[in-house]
């Protein structure tokens, strides 16, 4: 999870290799006037997230063996609504600054999501410091690591550092 430019889709790709699961690409799901007001460099409401949250949580309860889903998941509540969907659920947290993130998106072009549209998404981020099940990783690091720590995590292999389980 993160704002756009963090490299959910990068770190969702190693990671679904890594674990043998699907990866699941969040913006593959939104609907078709989402998708338009996002090329338009109009950013999304909450009204218009509500669907696509809704689906995304679906698509988590059909693949109870695991999954891996980039999703950008940034205000708390919207985490709760996939947690609703999938008790249990971990969230790894990209954290990056604005000014990477901006950079980011503009290298990727033909991408529907407008560089012009990153402040909004800063403007919209709930981080999740003190959430259950969220391992917070350094966007900026090195993506192998970054995939190394998920996976290690994921499979309570190890404790990486910044992760905050449920009270017991």
């Amino acid at each position: 999870m993160g704002v756009a430019g963090c490299g959910k889709s990068s770190l969702g790709r190693r990671c679904s290799e890594a674990l043998g699961w699907q990866l699941l690409e969040g913006d593959d799901y939104h609907s078709p006037a989402s998708l338009a007001k996002m090329r338009a460099g109009i950013a999304l409401a909450d009204e218009d997230r509500h669907g696509w949250l809704a689906r995304l949580g679906q698509l988590l309860q059909a693949h109870p063996e695991g999954v891996v889903l980039t999703c950008s998941a940034l205000r708390q509540r919207y985490r709760d609504q996939l947690r609703a969907a999938r008790p249990g659920l971990r969230f790894a947290f990209l954290d990056v600054d604005e000014a990477t993130a901006y950079a980011r998106v503009a290298a990727r072009p033909g991408h529907p999501f407008p560089p012009g549209l990153v402040a909004s998404q800063f403007q919209t981020l709930e981080r999740p410091d003190g959430e259950a099940c969220v391992l917070r990783l350094e966007a900026t690091r090195p993506l192998q690591e970054l995939a190394e720590q998920v996976v290690a995590w994921v499979r309570n292999l190890a404790t990486a550092p910044g992760v905050q389980e449920p009270e017991r």
